[in-house]
């Protein structure tokens, strides 16, 4: 039986850098074990409400609520607990690059656990399997990997701490087809296994519908969410535009 609470609600949020209006009172619903897809057009602020919903930028008004707890006003003890519920992953993979693959996976675990080190190696060893990465790669440093193992390796230490939602910021930007295509398979087999919520920013049309069940598009502040069903019949010139060019019909038929 799915919770009463949504994994993400965002209410009445409004986002303003001086004069320019990012968003006017934008609302959002994550259901428990979906993935999302945020999408919108340059400058429709996807980037901003990623960061505010990672409580890393707070909005002018509104509130945004993790698993029915709300940001606003969270101590730092508090915030942090709420923060280890999650995981995220960032356009460029943010690994360190001083660290083996390894070493960036257990680092969550070393500074939030308090576990001896043999045993936090054991669990990162786990994690670089459970993404598709072999054993070999965990020694290698991030210069050392293709954009695909990259994404793998960040995806890994997103999910260090066993979190029950993630956060991806365009998870396939910058991969061929076909990797793409591995890493979309990916996420939906782990959202599977692992009962994931997952909220991505994404401009992947084929991303969007080999994975989402529902779709967020940012227009003019606010956001019109729906299946990817309904949100193709939407009348808003944007939306029809991305939803039914011809970049789309291709993803749609492959």
């Amino acid at each position: 039986m799915a919770s009463p609470v949504p994994a993400v609600a965002v209410h009445r949020l409004v986002n303003r850098f001086g004069s320019q209006l990012v968003h006017d009172e934008l609302d959002m619903t994550v259901a428990h074990g979906e993935i999302f897809g945020i999408v919108g057009g340059s400058g429709s602020g996807k980037s901003v409400l990623l960061r505010t919903l990672l409580g890393l930028q707070l909005p002018r008004a509104g509130e945004v609520l993790i698993n029915g707890q709300a940001l606003k006003g969270l101590d730092a003890s508090t915030l942090r607990q709420v923060k280890r519920t999650y995981g995220v992953t960032f356009q460029h993979g943010a690994l360190f690059s001083s660290l083996t693959v390894l070493e960036n996976i257990e680092l969550p675990m070393l500074e939030a656990l308090g576990l001896p080190e043999p045993i936090v190696r054991g669990l990162a060893v786990q994690k670089l399997r459970l993404v598709g990465l072999a054993d070999e790669a965990g020694a290698k440093y991030p210069a050392q990997l293709s954009g695909g193992m990259v994404k793998r390796a960040a995806l890994a230490r997103a999910l260090a701490l066993d979190p029950t939602l993630l956060f991806l910021d365009e998870p396939t930007a910058g991969l061929d087809p076909i990797s793409a295509g591995h890493f979309d398979e990916l996420l939906v087999y782990l959202k599977r296994m692992l009962g994931l919520t997952v909220v991505m920013v994404t401009h992947d049309l084929d991303t969007i519908y080999r994975t989402c069940d529902h779709v967020g598009v940012i227009v003019d502040g606010a956001m019109v969410t729906d299946t990817l069903d309904g949100i193709g019949q939407h009348p808003h010139p944007w939306i029809r535009e991305y939803f039914h060019g011809a970049r789309s019909r291709v993803a749609r038929e492959a």
